[in-house]
């Protein structure tokens, strides 16, 4: 035990209580902060102003934290496509306002900040231009733990002479933790030992799902400890309510970096609190060092820009910590844009199914974690398979995944999904190259010769490179060329006059709602009375293994197969219109006005979270019309593209 806190030599009436278990480092534990990084996204959601965050980052320097984690994938995706503010000046006006504390990048190693492998050509431009913009750290991982995805971006960091951090998705198999099958205690240390090897200069454990237990966490960062040499740092989320225990757990057991966020008991997907663990940890070995009076200063100028959020903004982001995670392991943001899929395939009551079926799917394809970009792969084929049928339909990315362009996947897949999945997939190359990026040809020059006229430095040239939809619609909007999708929709808006309410259908329902100690009562009334219920959940699949489990029957297909307006054109002048089955951006046209179709033939490529799905063409006969343009941002329904019949001249 501590010195008594008063009295003389003897025993005093008041001793602190001893320590909980001897610590295994008795040296400060360093702190990630987060918060510029992660309320990027309550940015994008409320159009929270940029120019609070700059003031907080002023006073963020003066508190002493190790790094600042300012940006990732998202806030580059969100930046260019929602915000259309320039991403690398907003590094570079970071740095100036934070001159003492280390900017930190989170890169999905050879994928750096988009959902697909980028060549090396672009993997060092882009390196470099962050380094020169401002990144003093780079945390590197790659969704499947395949190292082969890390060497490049390595070699770029260590040129650009920054610090390269590596990190280990964790996950788990079956709810088991570190009991395996797959992902064992001797998985992530053999992991972690070679990513030392590859030149690491710390090692992060990324708990995106928030999956890792805390006494789990403390095995782990023990034994880490024991076998590697650089520093060990945890990252883990408040998915399922556990990050706080699991970060104190770790703090005992002698890791030396942890995440936090100052604004996280806002958002279910983000890190523990500062204060809090701060607090926990003052007078103890580990003690922080952080000024509590800053923090709270500070936590406190997020609370008032983020007081005008009402529960219902940002999508979800403010729902709390998710028990369930432990089941279906989708990290909380992921679960969000799920939501938004199923509610703009007009199937939002199907989100249980959804999230019944993620496991048996994860499964199926070989235990990946489930982080970007497998969590949106692995998410929208369960969304497929609740919808559409079981591997009825499969999109572009699960095929290039099981033919192996993705890595190597943490567990062996079902064959019969591979075989199901690759029926007339035609690729060139092996897709067993020492890299997955080895088959990739350069695409800079491309990128340079696309945007001349127009990019104005290599941010704009690497924006184009990264996200050549979004990114070209980012340029033109940067310098004035368009106006921002929102203003224009705005603009062209009209008014319509306010429609009398129809009167409640036989099959409208009286509800009582209970809520803070009074009642209310309010009728529910399907939106289209005639329309039939839709299908009821399946039963619950019984768990077995991939080979012994019997294949579900198919759901039935409700609304995402892409609609016809009109019977199949004939000998008549009927047209027929494929339209779009859920929100998102018209990333390419296959087919052209006049060209002869077959029902079923890819016709457009749309983009929908992140993942392309093709879209058949509905019957036989003449593309008459493209209805939107590649780059277009389109609702549920929206006509995409209409057939008419093979007689007449194309209009």
């Amino acid at each position: 035990t501590r010195a008594p806190v008063e009295g003389g030599p003897g025993r005093s009436s008041r001793e602190v209580s001893p320590m909980p278990q001897e610590f295994a480092l008795e040296a400060p534990l360093r702190i990630t902060d987060t918060t510029l990084r992660d309320t990027l996204k309550l940015q994008a959601e409320s159009r929270m102003p940029a120019q609070g965050l700059e003031s907080i980052a002023q006073d963020m320097d003066q508190v002493g934290f190790h790094s600042a984690d300012v940006c990732d994938g998202a806030t580059f995706d969100l930046a260019t496509r929602v915000l259309f503010d320039d991403p690398w000046e907003r590094i570079r006006t970071l740095k100036q306002r934070m001159p003492r504390t280390p900017l930190q990048m989170l890169l999905r190693g050879q994928y750096l900040v988009g959902n697909r492998i980028y060549p090396d050509d672009v993997v060092e431009a882009f390196v470099k231009y962050a380094a020169e913009s401002g990144i003093e750290i780079f945390r590197l991982y790659d969704a499947l733990n395949d190292e082969r995805n890390l060497a490049a971006t390595v070699r770029a960091v260590k040129a650009a002479g920054k610090q390269v951090q590596l990190a280990l998705c964790y996950s788990t198999t079956e709810e088991r933790g570190l009991c395996g099958p797959f992902y064992t205690l001797d998985y992530f240390l053999e992991k972690a030992i070679a990513l030392e090897e590859m030149g690491a200069e710390s090692i992060c454990i990324q708990d995106w799902e928030g999956l890792l237990s805390p006494y789990d966490a403390q095995v782990l960062i023990a034994a880490l400890k024991a076998r590697v040499r650089v520093p060990v740092q945890l990252q883990t989320n408040h998915t399922s309510g556990m990050a706080a225990m699991t970060v104190l757990k770790a703090a005992e057991a002698g890791v030396d970096l942890v995440d936090a966020c100052l604004l996280s008991h806002h958002l279910e997907t983000l890190p523990p609190d500062v204060e809090p663990l701060v607090t926990s940890l003052r007078g103890t070995p580990r003690d922080t060092g952080l000024d509590l009076k800053k923090l709270i200063k500070m936590d406190e100028c997020l609370e008032t820009m983020a007081s005008s959020l009402s529960p219902h903004t940002a999508n979800g982001y403010l729902a709390g910590f998710d028990p369930r995670s432990r089941r279906h392991r989708i990290p909380g943001g992921m679960l969000s844009d799920l939501r938004t899929q199923l509610q703009g395939a007009g199937a939002a009551d199907r989100m249980p199914d959804v999230l019944e079926e993620l496991p048996y799917t994860r499964k199926e394809l070989g235990y990946p974690p489930l982080v970007t970009p497998m969590s949106q792969i692995v998410g929208m084929q369960a969304v497929s398979n609740v919808l559409r049928g079981r591997w009825k339909v499969v999109s572009s990315q699960v095929q290039d995944y099981v033919y192996g362009l993705y890595g190597r996947p943490p567990a062996p897949m079902d064959p019969d999904v591979v075989k199901q999945a690759l029926e007339g997939y035609t690729r060139e190359g092996s897709g067993t190259s020492p890299g997955p990026a080895d088959e990739i040809a350069p695409e800079m020059n491309k990128a340079r010769e696309e945007t001349r006229g127009l990019a104005q430095d290599m941010g704009d040239v690497l924006t184009y490179a990264l996200y050549p939809v979004t990114g070209m619609r980012f340029l033109k909007v940067k310098y004035g060329k368009e106006s921002p999708p929102d203003q224009a929709m705005a603009q062209s808006a009209v008014v319509q006059p306010e429609a009398v309410p129809p009167a409640p259908s036989p099959r409208a329902r009286t509800f009582n709602i209970f809520l803070g100690g009074r009642s209310f009562q309010v009728m529910v009334d399907p939106v289209d009375a005639t329309s039939p219920r839709l299908p009821s959940r399946p039963e619950p699949r019984p768990t077995s293994t991939i080979q012994a489990r019997p294949r579900p029957a198919a759901p039935p297909a409700i609304t995402p197969q892409p609609s016809v307006a009109g019977p199949k054109p004939s000998a008549s002048n009927e047209e027929a219109v494929l339209t779009a089955p859920m929100p998102g951006v018209v990333l390419r046209y296959t087919v052209e006005v006049g060209q002869e179709v077959k029902a079923g033939q890819t016709a457009v490529v749309l983009e929908a979270m992140k993942m392309e799905n093709a879209l058949p063409a509905p019957a036989d006969g003449i593309v008459k019309r493209l209805c939107t343009g590649p780059g277009a941002k389109v609702a549920r329904g929206t006509n995409l593209v209409t057939i008419g019949p093979a007689v007449g001249p194309p209009e």
